[in-house]
């Protein structure tokens, strides 16, 4: 379960899997739009309000919202999935 304004971490690992190749334009848009208020909805959460889950999805997505790569996104760049 996702706390309110938040991705899912189903719907966050789901993104992350597929191949960016195999991913529509709206596929592509969509997932940058609903990381980016991810993001945001993130950062505006303090780290004591965040349900246990969510913790820990942020800490795979790296979002935090410095200017380091998710844990995911290296992985996906490991594998040469990864175009960012």
């Amino acid at each position: 379960m996702s706390d309110t304004g938040r991705q899912s971490l189903t719907d966050k690992v789901g993104a992350a899997v597929k191949p960016d190749s195999e991913k529509s334009t709206t596929e592509h848009l969509g997932d940058k739009f609903k990381g980016n208020a991810d993001s945001a909805a993130s950062t505006a959460q303090p780290e004591s309000q965040k349900s246990y889950g969510q913790q820990i999805g942020d800490t795979f997505s790296s979002n935090s919202n410095q200017n380091e790569p998710s844990m995911t996104q290296k992985a996906k760049n490991a594998m040469g999935l990864g175009n960012n």
